[in-house]
């Protein structure tokens, strides 16, 4: 696809074949499982046997998706069998994975629960942190380094280019989980990581109601690990997600647009309470990370933290609002807070929440938020 269109010509186009007259303008999906053989070898000249291995409505889905990752892409069932297989697919027992302390807190399950299970030596460091522990050597000896910037849920920032410098010299792969920015926001891949993992069911699909995720690379080597793993362990998605996922994706542009405007108008209502402290958003001028995420990412997403007193609180701010919805994800069409706390997985206070910012009405979702925060107090 030609660089020079714009985000909302590529979220539509990419992945199109050349037009056919007659032909519908989106593929519609093929739910075959077999297809039929002729009297050929199976998978001769490109012909498709079964989909756990080939399917075309998958490759419609990733090419589409790989176009704006700027890579080859695969997809997975969920977001996790993506990661899982950008690991597993590169290490083996022995090697040593570095990971983000501070990251979506279900990839540290994986470490402490299945990596190690395999002797996987897995080293946590927080992303903040990430820039000068490789700059001082610290990746040493790794195989891999997984970042996730903006980290989910504490939305910090780590220089990719930065990193994936220091981790090559050290001989070690770059995983980017670039959930949170999407391929829109942050292209990974021409910062110099050698992978980009996506949880597709969030802001990249974007109505809650699809579980997608994927894998991009640039190397012809890495995209045959990976794959041949996906082949393996069966974890390829279903034809009707694929088809679902490249139907929302068109959206893409403009969901992200007003996401964000929603999130600064969040942000500069909740800077402006007294009963919030804590807030996070990195295009924020006054955020922490305002000036690597402005260098680094191309555009701003929709989700902010921010932290209440305490777990009751916030049960009073969802008792009041009509807008918020206590929910769990984010990137989607409706605002959610989410209670990290109550999962357990992350080292938050009890009253630390994601805001996700859906695509109502700004001044509406303002409006609601500002009256639920007078009942917070």
């Amino acid at each position: 696809m030609d660089d020079v269109w714009g985000d909302g010509t590529r979220s539509v186009r990419a992945g199109e074949d050349p037009a056919v007259p007659g032909a519908p303008l989106r593929p519609s999906p093929v739910f075959a499982a077999p297809f039929h053989l002729g009297d050929q070898p199976p998978r001769s000249g490109g012909a498709d046997a079964y989909a756990r291995t080939e399917q075309p409505t998958l490759r419609h889905f990733e090419d589409a998706v790989g176009e704006l990752d700027g890579g080859r892409c695969l997809s997975f069932a969920t977001g996790m069998a993506a990661l899982t297989a950008a690991v597993l697919a590169c290490v083996r027992s022995g090697d040593r994975v570095v990971l983000p302390s501070d990251g979506y807190y279900a990839t540290r399950m994986l470490a402490a629960q299945e990596l190690t299970r395999f002797g996987v030596e897995v080293q946590y460091v927080a992303t903040p942190e990430i820039e000068r522990v490789a700059a001082g050597g610290g990746l040493a000896g790794a195989r891999m380094v997984l970042l996730e910037t903006p980290s989910n849920p504490q939305l910090d920032v780590c220089d990719i280019a930065a990193v994936a410098a220091a981790a090559h010299a050290a001989g070690a792969l770059v995983a980017v989980d670039n959930t949170t920015a999407t391929p829109l926001g942050q292209r990974p891949l021409a910062l110099g990581a050698d992978l980009t993992v996506g949880s597709d069911t969030k802001a990249l699909t974007g109505h809650s109601d699809v579980l997608l995720g994927h894998v991009s690379v640039t190397d012809d080597e890495l995209h045959a690990a990976v794959k041949g793993f996906r082949d393996r362990t069966g974890s390829t998605p279903g034809p009707f997600e694929a088809w679902l996922g490249h139907r929302s994706m068109s959206t893409l542009d403009l969901r992200l647009a007003r996401q964000a405007e929603n999130a600064a108008a969040v942000a500069e209502l909740l800077a402006g309470h007294p009963a919030v402290t804590g807030l996070r958003w990195p295009w924020r001028a006054d955020d922490p990370a305002f000036a690597l995420a402005s260098r680094q990412m191309l555009r701003p997403n929709g989700v902010v933290s921010a932290e209440l007193p305490d777990e009751a609180a916030v049960s009073r701010l969802l008792g009041a609002s009509r807008l918020w919805a206590a929910a769990t994800s984010f990137g989607g069409v409706h605002s959610t807070i989410d209670r990290r706390a109550q999962w357990g997985g992350d080292a938050v206070p009890a009253g630390f929440v994601r805001f996700s910012c859906g695509i109502e009405d700004t001044a509406d979702l303002v409006a609601d938020l500002s009256r639920a925060l007078d009942a917070v107090g």
